[in-house]
């Protein structure tokens, strides 16, 4: 036992739990990414948006580029790119950080998706350090090494990593969520003896989430939230009308970004949100549409794709759609059918909830076609909790408001305790919790107004990434004694 001991100090001395995290997930996501063959996720459709405004295009290839396989090699444009940037994204910073890279150690002309897989994929070790520090801070015991296996059975998921190897925009989402997380959380735990860094991360964390995807907008209002609990920092004047400031910014980058949805976009959506939405979940769709001046025609396009996976009976973006359709069909149109069929908003609420923890996107391929693996195999290399929580998770939308109201109570308690006692503690964890669960609760209802049905797995995804950051929040705090009582362990807040 004395040997066990004193191998388990060791261990500590030079292996702090944050550090445990970084290894273990580097091992797990840098087999899926880079040892042959290679994994990620084919592109849907949807990889245009991002790589036509950066300059890369689509090689000539035999076979089928959608769905089916993911295509690792991609060309890069010589000369000025003639395409306009097809939506507002910061996602384009990962993209650019990984086309220098690639010129410098790979080719000018040949653009390899593994190096967009390297920026992601170092700048996620980064997140997952400081959020596994900022939860266990300042433990080195068993139950802290706990939460950081915790952390990536959770986070280390497959079903989130292999966004990698892809030009979705949702790997940018996790990232940038761990580091806001991930700062609050190192605030709130006084991990740190200068406060300001922390409070810079939050702030550019949550405009690059933001300003990350359209459907991002919304959440402007969630991180205001979030960010009411940092007034309550002991700080002079100066340092409020900074994070004033910083509020400002965060609302001016959702703003923007819905400002800066395009025409085709929002026809898309439109368009999705009749198809995948309201023709959804109804035993007569015509009669309901044809109540809110739509022809009773347009009930046979039920569950159809604007961009079609087959032969369509009606070309979507032709001109009688255009006219009888989607110039029609806009959000108030939506919300006001919505309003009128309550029942079936409900049904279709559900749905969405029955696919709130399904993060693997279950529509495209994971393996490259030099694989041999069939058309669209999908990976299932650790992928045990994301696979667990699909399985188990009660797919019914009440179900996720009792549980975001429980999580909001219960931080509720630990909120009135530090008031009362001056701590900061509880009260920054409490406008974090509740800021995310207002995205639990919201999004879905945003993803079913705003696109129906239709690629849920991807228009869900903040939902389980904000019940996954709470979850183990709320499991590290059990394990470590603070849940309503703040670490007498840390150190004092003398923050100047």
């Amino acid at each position: 036992m004395t040997n066990i001991s004193k191998l388990a100090s060791k261990f500590k001395d030079y292996v702090s739990p944050a550090l445990l995290a970084v290894i273990l997930a580097a091992i797990i996501s840098g087999i899926l990414f880079f040892i042959n063959p290679i994994h990620g996720l084919a592109d849907n459709g949807d990889f245009y948006r991002a790589m036509l405004g950066n300059g890369i295009y689509r090689l000539p290839h035999p076979s089928n580029q959608y769905l089916s396989y993911v295509i690792p090699k991609f060309g890069i444009m010589k000369y000025l790119n003639e395409n306009n940037v097809a939506v507002f994204s910061s996602q384009s910073l990962f993209i650019q950080l990984a086309l220098v890279l690639n010129r410098l150690f790979y080719s000018r002309t040949i653009f390899d998706i593994r190096f967009l897989g390297v920026v992601y994929y170092v700048f996620y070790l980064g997140g997952i350090y400081l959020l596994t520090k900022s939860l266990v801070y300042p433990y080195k015991k068993v139950r802290s090494y706990v939460v950081a296996l915790l952390v990536v059975v959770m986070f280390a998921d497959s079903s989130f990593t292999l966004y990698f190897n892809s030009f979705f925009a949702e790997p940018g989402m996790l990232i940038v969520m761990l580091y806001a997380f991930g700062a609050l959380m190192a605030i709130a735990h006084k991990c740190y003896q200068k406060n300001w860094p922390m409070v810079l991360l939050f702030f550019v964390s949550s405009i690059i989430l933001i300003t990350n995807k359209q459907q991002n907008a919304p959440l402007a209002l969630s991180f205001m939230v979030i960010t009411i609990g940092l007034f309550f920092l002991p700080q002079v004047r100066a340092r409020k009308l900074l994070l004033g400031l910083g509020m400002l910014g965060i609302l001016i980058a959702g703003g923007v970004t819905y400002a800066l949805i395009n025409t085709e976009f929002s026809t898309v959506n439109q368009y999705q949100a009749f198809t995948h939405g309201v023709l959804m979940e109804t035993g007569d769709p015509s009669h309901k549409i044809a109540k809110g001046g739509i022809s009773q025609q347009f009930a046979l396009m039920r569950a159809d794709d604007y961009y079609p996976k087959t032969y369509a009976a009606v070309k979507p973006s032709g001109k009688l759609v255009t006219k009888k359709l989607t110039k029609r069909v806009g959000l108030a149109w939506v919300v006001r059918y919505y309003a009128s069929n309550l029942r079936q908003f409900g049904q279709l609420l559900d749905v969405a909830a029955k696919d709130v923890m399904v993060t693997q996107v279950k529509a495209v391929g994971d393996y490259t076609k030099s694989s041999g693996a069939k058309p669209g195999t999908q990976v299932t290399y650790f992928t045990a909790f994301s696979a667990y929580m699909g399985a188990f998770f009660p797919g019914k939308f009440a179900f996720l408001c009792l549980l975001a109201i429980a999580f909001i109570a219960v931080y509720g308690v630990s909120f009135y305790l530090d008031l009362k006692s001056g701590k900061i503690t509880g009260i920054i964890r409490f406008f974090l919790v509740l800021g995310l669960m207002t995205m639990v609760i919201f999004v879905p209802i945003i993803s079913i107004i705003g696109d129906g049905d239709a690629d849920l797995a991807k228009h869900l995804f903040m939902v389980p990434l904000s019940l996954d950051l709470v979850i183990i929040q709320f499991i590290a705090d059990i394990l470590h004694h603070r849940l309503w009582q703040s670490s007498t362990e840390s150190r004092d807040w003398n923050e100047k």
